[in-house]
């Protein structure tokens, strides 16, 4: 049986520039963990294939690995939460 991959909402440390775009510096993983992003590769948006939801997916690396991180945009544009962070991960 193969494992289920399920969204991890995690704390991310971001900049943005003067044209308003988001550019993640820093994750903190579900048990305290904090991980440096060395760079942003791309940013496009796409959905989660494995766990689903639907965003922008950001190509980063981290310690010299690639890695994708998630922004899932909130839909209900009335709240003051515009979305969350997410990765994937096998439970």
């Amino acid at each position: 049986m193969q494992a289920q991959s399920m969204k991890v909402y995690v704390d991310v440390s971001v900049d943005f520039d003067t044209d308003g775009r988001m550019y993640p510096r820093a994750l903190t993983w579900e048990d305290g963990e904090k991980y440096e992003i060395d760079r942003v590769k791309a940013v496009r948006p796409a959905h989660a294939e494995r766990a689903g939801g639907q965003g922008d997916r950001y190509t980063v690396m981290i310690g010299g690995h690639e890695r994708y991180l998630f922004f899932e945009h909130n839909t209900d544009f009335g709240n003051k939460n515009v979305g969350r962070w997410f990765v994937e991960r096998k439970e």
